[in-house]
């Protein structure tokens, strides 16, 4: 927009009209042009888009005032923003106030931003240490804090209320409390500028949303050979959220994240098939061409690679940016020094897409009015099934359909017994697998779940406490799974596990009565030849709600929860793996659900439990009850 100055001068915009326009005022000088502020720190540019105002002026005094940030078009991939620099004369106030609007630019750089700093300052800070997200913004008192005694220096503290931080890996991590940081200025040349200031950046909620996007990198799932059987458990692909300034070569630094490996959190139970020491050719920007070929070019690949490990690397690529450009992506090719190693088309990439484990996601069923597992097909009635579990042998209170649609686990009315049999067949319903004396309303046998190894989980919530329980193949005895990090007097109420064996989802009530949905890593290894597992890591996923009745994963990186906020009504919203909430999104639905079924391949339909009935989501939005009663709505899983 303009020439960049010296460090540590004011710039000039090269906009006099920007300088010059009133408070409040814009210009918008037709459909193909700029909208700007005056006194803001940034300057939006339009291409054929109609933008909606909303950049409040700045203020002069009074108590703190937010670094308000304008509510901007995520939707709208025409509307660029750029930072306006420094005017001659500012105060310091006016200088912190623009460095905090400058940073929210879509500059990949922060060139503009960093004019607002001393030479030295330039040089040290650091913007990619990690994001604070604050909720209502940054808030910035109108009188300064400290000041020298010959007035030279000056310092800002700028605050606001934490609502989460990304750190330097590019993850985030919801974060409550108060956030502080302390601004310092000198005088250059006259002019005031930032001289210290803390690493990262800091973002209102609504241009975090803006700026970032959630982008899902792609892991091979680590599960030891001698642990599971599945011929397809190390092949199938785990999602990794992350967030990424989506304006600035979202693909190329989707690559970069991607070949720095897992999160912290994730890296435990993934691998990836990159060496750590591969890295891409300095200069080099992959992009997906006009043929939808998306290039990388590396270094440290070893001199020979083989084919399936290579194959296994475009993999990752593959499913890692295939969203992500405005194009599709039809092949994914590896480069090394010596030219192409290998290639994957978009076809061949579907042999290890993520979600290899989900199994059959055709069917929906539930528990109806009679107590037997029903299934809805589609537009037709639900019926029971065949198998002794719909003949209404035991009266059930809730239903898990084995991935394969085979078989289902089920628990009795009174939640003391657990059977599993077939879902089709004449013979007798057989024993139960599992009992929990002292069964009630809300005790007994969790509704149970299976993961994509063939394994089934429930929660046993006898009177001696609550214990999370595993069935090898479903079959033979369960056995209690340890889970890490429970808080003195928390206990395990529910849990749904992921297809791929990796992740698991609990509803954990606290002393307070009070339940929450937190995420844990299944951790397998093998000591002496026996197996051993432990739920390790748990990390809150929907800390606005402070009561969780139900989730449900609904994709390889996002869950659909049910649950009321503070003060609020219950609700049912998608919410990502990571807690992030800025991009939950509510779903329409019928009134006071209590459960929900969804599968992890996104297009297939909601299912619910609501004070109507069993209730279907159509995929216009719509909902049908299918059923006036019923329970434990499920997809196999």
């Amino acid at each position: 927009m303009a020439e960049t100055g010296n460090r540590g001068e004011p710039r000039r915009t090269g906009h006099p009209r920007a300088a010059a326009a009133p408070h409040g005022r814009r210009s918008i000088p037709g459909r193909r042009g700029t909208v700007r502020r005056a006194g803001r720190g940034v300057v939006l540019l339009a291409v054929g888009a109609l933008l909606v105002p909303g950049c409040a002026s700045m203020p002069g005094g009074g108590d703190v005032q937010r670094v308000d940030q304008a509510v901007r078009s995520d939707g709208d991939s025409q509307v660029r923003v750029f930072g306006v620099s420094p005017q001659q004369g500012a105060q310091p106030e006016q200088i912190v106030r623009g460095f905090l609007e400058a940073v929210t630019s879509d500059e990949a750089d922060f060139a503009t931003a960093r004019e607002y700093l001393t030479r030295e300052a330039d040089a040290a800070w650091r913007p990619s240490a990690g994001t604070s997200v604050l909720s209502d913004g940054p808030g910035l008192p109108a009188e300064p804090g400290e000041s020298s005694p010959d007035g030279s220096t000056v310092r800002f503290e700028v605050s606001g209320e934490r609502l989460a931080v990304v750190d330097e890996q590019h993850v985030y991590r919801p974060d409550d409390g108060t956030h502080r940081a302390v601004f310092e200025l000198r005088r250059v040349d006259e002019e005031w500028r930032i001289d210290d200031l803390p690493d990262g950046l800091i973002l209102g909620e609504q241009d975090f949303l803006r700026i970032y996007r959630s982008v899902s990198t792609y892991f091979f799932a680590a599960h030891s050979t001698a642990a599971v059987s599945t011929p397809q458990a190390n092949s199938t692909l785990v999602a990794d959220p992350i967030y990424l300034r989506h304006r600035v070569d979202l693909v190329g630094e989707a690559v970069k994240a991607l070949l720095s490996g897992p999160s912290e959190w994730l890296e435990p139970v993934v691998r990836s098939q990159f060496p750590d020491e591969v890295a891409l050719v300095p200069g080099s920007r992959p992009a997906v061409d006009e043929e939808g070929v998306l290039t990388v070019r590396l270094t440290g690949l070893p001199a020979a690679v083989q084919p399936a490990a290579c194959s296994r690397m475009a993999a990752q690529l593959y499913h890692t940016v295939r969203d992500l450009g405005t194009s599709e992506v039809t092949e994914v090719r590896v480069s090394g020094g010596s030219g192409t190693v290998c290639g994957l088309t978009a076809g061949e990439a579907r042999d290890t897409a993520p979600g290899l484990l989900i199994g059959e996601q055709d069917r929906q069923y539930f528990i109806d009015d009679d107590s037997r597992v029903a299934v809805v097909e589609d537009e037709k009635d639900p019926r029971a099934v065949a198998g002794p579990l719909g003949r209404g042998e035991v009266a059930l209170r809730s239903v898990a359909v084995a991935r394969d649609g085979r078989r289902a686990a089920a628990v009795s009315a009174d939640g003391s017994s657990l059977y599993i049999d077939a879902l089709s067949g004449t013979d007798p319903l057989g024993p139960p697998v599992h009992t929990a004396p002292g069964g009630g309303p809300e005790d007994g046998i969790s509704s149970p779940s299976w993961d994509g190894l063939g394994d089934l989980w429930f929660v046993d919530r006898d009177a001696g406490g609550t214990r999370v329980m595993r069935m090898t193949g479903g079959t033979g005895s369960a056995a209690e799974i340890e889970v890490a990090g429970l808080g003195g007097g928390d206990t395990v109420e529910a849990l749904r596990v992921a297809s791929d064996g990796v992740r698991i989802a609990l509803l954990v009530r606290d002393e307070e009565e009070r339940t929450t949905l937190r995420l844990g890593r299944i951790e397998r290894w093998v000591d002496e030849e026996q197996l051993q597992m432990r739920v390790e890591g748990l990390r809150p996923v929907a800390p606005h709600l402070e009561n969780v009745v139900a989730v449900a994963w609904a994709g390889g990186s996002r869950l659909v929860v049910v649950g009321r906020p503070p003060g609020g009504a219950e609700q049912m919203s998608y919410v990502n793996t990571d807690g992030s909430t800025v991009n939950a999104t509510s779903v329409a639905g019928p009134s006071e659900i209590t459960g929900v079924a969804a599968s992890e391949q996104e297009e297939q339909p909601l299912l619910a439990r609501s004070g109507d009935g069993i209730a279907r989501q159509h995929q216009d939005g719509t909902w049908r009850i299918v059923s006036p009663e019923g329970a434990s709505p499920a997809y196999p899983g």
